[in-house]
């Protein structure tokens, strides 16, 4: 038996359905306070707030994940790579590279509603 947290509808919809909320509503969006963002499901860290920066795509975008935390795989689409928590396999968004955005040229595009933020 796993140890998840509860999700809502809305959260299930993006972390096990694999979904995607809207641009520009996320908690986290232009959020900066420093700290360790989480897994919502399984409570994994996998973003730390030095690594988040704004992006302007409308979702929290980070250039750095916490080594071993996030999976890159294939869409479904075929066209971009999903990014997922490795502990539990919940959706987080997708990865982009090549954008010229910050000096290590990744972005990390990841819906807020996956995340839970714990404060330094």
């Amino acid at each position: 038996m796993t140890d998840w947290n509860e999700l809502s509808d809305a959260e299930k919809r993006v972390i096990e359905q694999k979904s995607t909320e809207k641009p520009f509503v996320g908690t986290y969006t232009d959020y900066f306070e420093q700290g360790t963002y989480h897994c919502k499901r399984c409570n994994a860290a996998l973003y730390i707030s030095r690594d988040k920066f704004n992006s302007g795509c409308g979702w929290p975008s980070f250039d750095d994940e916490i080594e071993g935390s996030v999976k890159r795989m294939p869409d479904a689409d075929g066209r971009r790579i999903e990014i997922i928590c490795t502990s539990c396999d919940g959706h987080l968004g997708h990865v982009f590279e090549g954008e010229q955005l910050t000096s290590k040229n990744v972005r990390h595009c990841v819906n807020s509603i996956s995340l839970k933020f714990v404060k330094d």
